[in-house]
């Protein structure tokens, strides 16, 4: 089996996900971690995708893509097997909107030793006021303090919650 990364954009509308899931299960293919979401009025989709080595996706997927309109990138998984990494910390930044705050955040945080796994950002407050949020989960590589004294570099327009996480194992 062959796994391929697929990332899928195009004008949000109804239907998107299940005419592409669909596609992809009649073809034989096998989903394993996706990220699906809707970015300012598009929708996007990365998803990891296994299937038969000689199975062209792109062909599978081109009536959807054709149909919906949808922009489609493959690239080659650069591992064999599928496989979930645990995050054990989720780190929370409220901040005032400005250029760079996401690099600023993410650079400090990768010095500290945390592997960003999943990363979401939004804006709210007002025109006037505009507040970043980004939310992250991750491995501390390091451990937390060094996350928590990393943070404390960008000063005090920015409010940081980092709290570990605990998963249950059976």
């Amino acid at each position: 089996m062959n796994w391929t990364v697929l990332t899928l954009v195009g004008a949000d509308q109804p239907g998107i996900v299940s005419a592409v899931t669909e596609k992809l299960f009649r073809a034989g293919c096998q989903l394993a971690e996706a990220s699906m979401m809707r970015l300012g009025g598009n929708f996007a989709i990365m998803l990891r995708v296994g299937h038969q080595v000689d199975q062209d996706l792109q062909q599978v997927l081109e009536p959807v893509t054709r149909r919906m309109h949808l922009h489609l990138h493959l690239d080659t998984d650069v591992d064999a097997a599928p496989h979930h990494v645990e995050p054990d910390v989720m780190i929370t930044v409220y901040g005032a909107d400005r250029t760079g705050i996401v690099s600023q955040v993410t650079g400090v945080l990768a010095e500290a030793g945390l592997n960003i796994i999943d990363l979401e950002t939004a804006v709210a407050g007002t025109r006037e006021k505009p507040i970043y949020i980004m939310t992250m989960e991750g491995n501390a590589q390091q451990g937390i303090d060094a996350l928590r004294q990393a943070m404390d570099k960008l000063g005090d327009d920015i409010d940081v919650s980092i709290m570990p996480i605990e998963t249950m194992r059976a």
